[in-house]
Order: structure tokens, then sequence, then C-alpha cells
């Protein structure tokens, strides 16, 4: 049997959850997921971290806009809080991130959301699992948080499904190809569908569904990036002035740590900030970025970090300028590409989802959404994108 639909949108993380919402409240939507389970690869292995002032500048507006966005969307969804209060701390360790450090700061002054400066002795007052003395330079994202990404992402599917899309998982997308009248997808053992337009939310796979639809590749980079749960032999390192101890991020971003409870007591959630290129794939952590991570933080704390309790690893996938792609190719209409959303897609959704709804349907950017259509189309791309052969 042949389904029909507006937009088929191929991706059930994040970003096909989140953009298939918005479309949703003026179009058909099937959301199709090769997985059996949704948002098994990037959404479900992030920091799950809201930080505004990181990224390019299009990014930080996204990100920015999507502070008020969150609790909208919970009284919208019927969900939970979704963003709980950690402040960040970006410090400097070492010339080179003071370096980075003073950069950042200066390229963000005057913008709402920017870090500010912080006195080094503050930083580790604030954060006594960092060395004395470790700090050379910091700053202070007080406006950041954690993500609940599960009741965030639920939440989407909720909407979506509320709004009368429906959710095919185990769905792998075997065809694309142009009809008439649009597009005919065909996914899984049987499933066709029907559809006037396409929407590629699929991540790190993005530029293979368009190889598939015989649509130009946008150069998309999956990077793999590790993270690592360590135990803690003085929990009391882990209690600072502040409710929640903040999350500390590196100034050249060689790592992070944030404080979590666990099961087995208190642990540091950390990362080496590891960017290694990879085709994509189901992402396994590798034993020496996991030890990178411990080697980094352990001298930054000097905690006597040994024990590692779980690792994990996503892709964060970019392309060449760091900006999303959202958009079509001016050649090749009714395919809309909603990817290259990095380490950012999260933190980002609630705007850059309304964002890309209304690039779809062809309506009004968002007021509070400073960033013009024309900025994420592919066609910025053209000279690293990559021919698109048909399989």
């Amino acid at each position: 049997m042949v389904e029909t639909a507006d937009v088929v949108v191929i991706g059930g993380g994040i970003a096909g959850a989140s953009v298939g919402y918005e479309l949703a409240a003026t179009r058909r939507v099937v959301l199709l997921e090769a997985d059996r389970a949704l948002a098994r690869h990037s959404t479900a292995r992030s920091a799950a971290t809201y930080i505004p002032g990181h990224g390019v500048p299009e990014v930080r507006a996204l990100i920015a806009a999507s502070g008020p966005r969150f609790a909208a969307l919970a009284a919208e969804l019927g969900a939970p809080p979704l963003l709980s209060r950690r402040a960040v701390l970006h410090v400097a360790l070492d010339a080179e991130g003071e370096r980075v450090l003073a950069a950042d700061l200066a390229e963000q002054a005057g913008e709402p959301a920017a870090p500010r400066p912080l006195e080094p002795g503050e930083a580790e007052r604030r954060c006594p699992a960092l060395a004395p003395g470790a700090v050379r330079a910091a700053a202070v994202v007080e406006e950041a948080a954690d993500i609940d990404t599960e009741a965030l992402h639920q939440a989407y599917v909720r909407g979506l499904r509320a709004r009368g899309g429906r959710v095919r998982s185990a769905a792998p997308v075997r065809a694309v190809d142009r009809t008439a009248d649009g597009w005919r997808v065909r996914a899984g053992a049987d499933l066709v569908v029907d559809c006037a337009e396409v929407v590629d939310a699929a991540g790190a796979w993005a530029d293979e569904v368009a190889g598939l639809a015989g649509v130009p590749r946008v150069g998309l980079r999956p990077l793999r990036r590790t993270i690592a749960v360590v135990a803690v032999p003085d929990p009391a390192r882990l209690r600072g002035p502040d409710p929640v101890l903040p999350m500390v991020c590196e100034a050249a971003e060689r790592f992070y740590f944030k404080a979590e409870t666990t099961a087995a007591g208190p642990a540091l959630l950390c990362s080496p900030g590891d960017e290694t290129p990879v085709d994509p794939h189901d992402a396994r952590p590798d034993e020496l970025d996991v030890a990178t991570a411990l080697e980094r933080v352990e001298a930054a704390t000097g905690l006597g970090l040994r024990s590692v309790r779980t690792s994990w690893a996503g892709l964060r996938s970019f392309v060449a300028d760091r900006r999303p792609v959202v958009g079509a190719w001016g050649e090749h209409p009714g395919f809309w590409f909603f990817a290259a959303q990095g380490g950012f897609g999260i933190e980002s959704s609630p705007a850059l989802a309304a964002f890309g709804a209304a690039v779809i349907t062809g309506a009004p950017v968002p007021v509070d959404v400073p960033v013009a259509a024309s900025a994420l189309l592919p066609d910025r791309l053209a000279r690293a994108a990559r021919p698109a052969p048909r399989t």
C-alpha cells in the first residue's frame, strides 16, 4: 500500500522530530526513522547542555532565541521543565587558552548572552573541583542550563502525533525518486510514501540521503565526540557555593566536565573535546580518547581520576562554515536539507525548528529568531558540494 503525505521527514532524532512537529501545524507529515527506536545516535549521546554564547554568530543567535522558547514548548506540549540552571565556566589554563578566551570575549562584546569575564580565583571558588592556581583567565555564562533531552524529544514526538503526524520506525530509506507531483520514498521492507516534499533531517547520514535522491551533497563532515563518566574519589570537591556545580569548558575546547549524580555515587562527565573525522556509523568510544579525557581533566583538577564507569561516543556533523544547512538547492526544489547541526542541535532546536519550518513553507522567519532565511541555504556551499551519484 502507498501512503501519501505533504512532507516526508527523514530522521527521527531531535532534528527530524522538532522540524516535523513544526511542519505538522500546517502539513500532513510522515517521519521516517531507520532504527526501531528514535533518537539512538547523536540526540541520546550529547552532553545535554544549553550554553548561550558559543559557536559562529548564526548559531549563537539560534541558541539565544531558543532560551525563552524552551519554557513555551514545555507549556505547549505538556512537558516537565526542560531546562535546569547550571552555570558554565570557560577557563584558560595556558597561553593558548588565554588567547582564545580573549578573542571570544572580544567577538561577542555587546551580545546579550555573551560570557562575562570572571577572576580566576572566583572561578576556582565557584568550582572547587579545579586545582588551586590552575586557572589563568576565566569567563562565566550564568544563563546556561542542563537540558532534559529525553523529555524534549518525547514532547516533540508527542506533539507531532497530536497534530496528525505519523511516525514510522524501523524504516531505513532505500530510494527517493522524483515523480510528476513530487517524490516517492521507499523505506523498510515495503513502505512507500508519495509526497510533495522531502526534508532531509538524517544527521550524519544527510548526505547519504541526498545521494539517494540524486541531489548534490552539502559536504557534511561527521566528527566523533567521546564522553566518559568517571568516579570521583573525593566528592567534597564537587560541592561549591552554587546549588549545582558549574560545568567547566576549557577555553580552547580541549576538554569539558560537569558533575553528575549516578547510582554508584558522585561522578564527573568528561570529554576531551575530540573531533575525529569518520564515516556515518553507530559511533563507539576510542580507548585513547577516553584516556585523553581523564588526563586533561585530571591535570586541571588533581581529583585523582582513575575509574571509568561508562563511556560512549556520538557524531557531530558540520559543513565547512559550521553553520547549519536549512533549505533546498536552487536547482533542486522540494528536497530540503535540515542538517549540519554539529554539537548545537539540541540547545538550538526550538528556534531552529521554527526557522526551518518557515523556510520550508515559505512563511516569514519568526521575529524572535534574528537569522536571515538566506543565511543557511545550501547554495552558499556550492564550491564544496560533492556530486550525488545515484545508488
